[in-house]
C-alpha cells in the first residue's frame, strides 16, 4: 500500500509540473509576441515650422480593450460620427497611460490588428496629451483625443505617429484612423526589443 501511494504522488507531483511547464511556456509565447502588460517607450520628433522637437513618449497598456467595448465604441463612431465614438470611449476603464516629461493621459482603448504584413497598435485616450504652437487661429474645441499609431516589424520595432489632439473617423477594416489634427503629427520610433 506504501508503494501504491508514493506513486500516486509521483503521478501527482509529474501532472503539477507539466501544467506548470505548459503555462510557462504560454506564457513565454504570449510575452514574445508582445504580450500584456507592456510599456513601449518612443522616440518622437515633431517638426513645426523651423523648429523641431524631440523628446521621448512612454506609452505604457496593462491589456487590450474587450472585443465587446470595442464594438461599442466602434458602432458609436459608425452611428453617431465622432461625438458617439468619445460617447462610448469614456466610460471605459483606464487600461494604461501615454506619458512625456510634462504630462500624462489615461488610455481607454487598445486595439491591434494586422496591417501591411506588421502588427498595428491603436492607442487612444479620452483627453488630449499636447498643443503645439503654430496656427493660432486653430481652435482646440472637438480636438479631445490622444491617438497612437505604431507598426512593429518580426524583430519589435515601431515606427508610428502620434496626434497629441486629434479626431477620428471609421476605417475601411471595422476599425478607426485619424482623421483630422490640430497639430503637426509627432513621427515616433520604437527601437527593437523596447
Amino acid at each position: 500500500m506504501r508503494r501504491c501511494f508514493f506513486g500516486t504522488r509521483l503521478r501527482s507531483a509529474m501532472g503539477v509540473a507539466a501544467i506548470t511547464a505548459a503555462a510557462l511556456s504560454v506564457a513565454g509565447h504570449a510575452l514574445a509576441a508582445g504580450g500584456y502588460p507592456r510599456t513601449i517607450v518612443a522616440s518622437a520628433k515633431v517638426v513645426n515650422g523651423d523648429t523641431t522637437v524631440t523628446s521621448k513618449v512612454t506609452i505604457k497598456i496593462n491589456r487590450l480593450v474587450e472585443p465587446s467595448r470595442r464594438d461599442r465604441v466602434i458602432a458609436g463612431l459608425k452611428s453617431n460620427g465622432y461625438q458617439g465614438f468619445m460617447d462610448a470611449l469614456r466610460p471605459l476603464p483606464v487600461i494604461g497611460s501615454i506619458a512625456t516629461q510634462s504630462n500624462e493621459v489615461m488610455v481607454r482603448y487598445a486595439w491591434e490588428s494586422e496591417a501591411e504584413g506588421q502588427k498595428r497598435l491603436i492607442v487612444v485616450s479620452d483627453k488630449p496629451l499636447f498643443f503645439l504652437a503654430g496656427d493660432a487661429a486653430k481652435t482646440k474645441a472637438g480636438f479631445e483625443l490622444t491617438f497612437v499609431e505604431l507598426l512593429f516589424d518580426a524583430k519589435g520595432a515601431a515606427t508610428g505617429t502620434m496626434a497629441g489632439a486629434a479626431r477620428v473617423k471609421p476605417a475601411p477594416n471595422d476599425g478607426i484612423v485619424l482623421q483630422d489634427f490640430s497639430t503637426e503629427p509627432v513621427q515616433l520610433i520604437v527601437p527593437a526589443g523596447k
